[in-house]
């Protein structure tokens, strides 16, 4: 087990939830922050929302089997709306193949979830690794702002 964690995130909401994986390793990512006693979040200012879906726009990555993302999009597009896309790459033709060798489905949602809830569901269709929502896992987050200053958001006891 780990003492500490500390990784980036793509955004963070009011209840510390949070969506990783936009550079496509967010289930290595998870395993490490799962595995540690205290994981910590540090971001800049543009990282930082109310609810989910406020500042990026690029949707939930979901790390799926390659021979199941076709109808893992569906039923994602089916269960929970918006719409779900294959990843692909910048510099090769074909998908993002993560270090796993799966491919990424970005979910662009449509509307706030109940975020535990969806989570759960999401990694119960057949096919699907992991998501890139870090639902009660960061114990604390920093961000960096404009002006230099530096704004914590800390897990409020439950």
């Amino acid at each position: 087990q780990l003492d500490v964690a500390i990784d980036g995130a793509d955004e963070v909401d009011s209840d510390l939830n949070l969506i990783k994986g936009g550079g496509g390793c967010l289930t290595q990512e998870k395993i490490v922050a799962g595995y540690a006693k205290c994981f910590i979040v540090i971001a800049d200012y543009r990282k930082k929302s109310k609810s989910l879906g406020e500042q990026w726009k690029k949707g939930i990555p979901i790390e799926v089997i390659p021979m199941a993302y076709v109808p893992v999009t569906r039923a994602l597009t089916k269960n929970f709306g918006g719409a779900a896309e294959l990843r692909m790459a910048v510099s090769k033709a074909g998908p993002v193949v993560t270090d796993n060798g799966n491919f990424i489905l970005d979910w662009k949602f449509d509307k706030v979830h109940e975020w535990s809830e969806v989570n759960t569901a999401i990694k119960m269709i057949p096919g699907v690794v992991e998501t890139g929502l870090f639902i009660d896992m960061a114990e604390v987050v920093y961000f960096g702002m404009e002006d230099g200053s530096v704004s914590v958001r800390e897990k409020q006891p439950r």
